[in-house]
Order: structure tokens, then sequence, then C-alpha cells
């Protein structure tokens, strides 16, 4: 279904739409100081973008989180954070309207921290049938496209090693992220990663699968998934 907004900004100045009762924005950049004249500090250079997160594609914006290093029910989980970006329908129906493309994506903030990063990541969500896993009895699957080839066949190995579907999207042109205009490729490096997960894969990683619930009943395929990610990251 063709987006009735073509960008984040034509969506920002509907009248009709208010932010914190339609939709919602979050992100987090990790401030760096380095003041001395020794040897510089690493800079953060890392980012996880949920562009269609709460009820428009459910399950990615706890996953951004979670991959980001943050729990989905608050603070850290343990380990590296890294920056974030997410947008999310939080409606309680009729959040598909929120969707805008990747390549539209033009959110001043969502723009800048891709811009400033050597790599990226994008969460999406997407059906069996837009996947080409309907009716294979398999389809809980992982599609891993974008422009980082290096990164992308990282992650397509841990995903299999860690019992998950994962295919190339490179056999799904339409699912497979690499247009450069995409905002996962609109990095340093002009290459990212987009995953598109379907929804039985999404829907298996949490116990109450509600915008409300899913932050505090997230199941081990959750954080199977995103130890699998944050690993090869």
């Amino acid at each position: 279904m063709a987006d009735v907004y073509g960008s984040n900004s034509e969506l920002y100045t509907d009248p009709a739409l208010a932010e914190g009762v339609d939709y919602a924005r979050r992100f987090r950049r990790h401030a760096v100081f380095d003041d001395s004249e020794a040897g510089g500090v690493a800079y953060p250079d890392t980012v996880v973008v949920a562009l269609h997160g709460g009820g428009i594609e459910p399950g990615t914006s706890e996953l951004c989180l979670a991959i980001a290093g943050y729990h989905p029910a608050g603070g850290e989980s343990g380990g590296a954070v890294l920056d974030y970006w997410i947008f999310e329908g939080i409606r309680a129906v009729g959040n598909a309207v929120l969707h805008v493309t990747s390549v539209h994506c033009d959110d001043p903030v969502a723009v800048a921290t891709v811009a400033g990063s050597r790599r990226t990541v994008s969460l999406h969500g997407c059906t069996p049938e837009q996947a080409r896993v309907a009716g294979t009895g398999n389809e809980a699957a992982v599609l891993v496209g974008g422009r980082d080839a290096g990164l992308k066949a990282g992650l397509l190995a841990a995903y299999c090693a860690a019992g998950f579907q994962a295919i190339d999207a490179d056999r799904v042109p339409e699912l497979n992220g690499d247009e450069p205009e995409n905002i996962t490729n609109r990095n340093l490096s002009g290459a990212g990663v987009q995953l598109e997960l379907t929804t039985p894969l999404r829907e298996s990683m949490f116990e109450v699968n509600t915008r409300s619930g899913r932050k505090d009943s997230t199941r081990q395929s959750f954080w199977d998934f995103v130890g699998a990610t944050r690993a090869v990251l």
C-alpha cells in the first residue's frame, strides 16, 4: 500500500496529527568528551534505527532499544550502548497510515544521527508473503539487506548459527534496502544494513504482543536475536 505521507516532514505538519497522541519519536546520541592532548577516545560510530516502531511494525521499537544496549522496559541491559532513533505509531488502532518509507525519511535527528555513523542497522517488519516464505512451514524469518556487504554477511551467519531462518534479501529485491537514498545507507560509508523480520518471527519474541505488553514480556528468542546482532556489531 502506498504511503499517505511523502516524508516525515509532511507527516509532522499535518494538523490532523499530534505528537504524543498519534506518534512519538525517541532517540539517544551518546556524548563524547575529549580535551586531552593524548590519544583520542573512540567515537561512537554505530546507530540502530526503527522507522516504523510501535503499532506500525510491532516489535521493532523493542528490538531497536535492545540492540542499542537498553532493556525495552527501561535502563541499560549490559555491554556497549549505541546511538538509536525510533519513530513509532502510538494509536490504539490505525497506525499503518503513519508509515513513511525509508527512502523518504527526512526527520532531522534521524538524518543527522545516521549521517555521522559508520555502521547503521535499520529494523523493519514484513509479512511472510512479502518475504516469500508463506506456505513453506517456516514463516519465521529475517531478511538481511542493505549495501554493507561485510556487516550483512556477518549477520546472516550469526542468525543462522543462532537458529534463525536468515535470508539474503538479494532474493527479494523489493525488501533489499540497497537504494542509496534509503536512510540506512545515508551514513559515512554509504552502506548500512536493513533487517526485515516477518510477523511470525516478531510475534514469537513476546509473551504479550501489545505496545504496552511487549517491553515486559520478551522471550528468549528475542534476546537470542539481540545477542547475535550485538555480537557481530
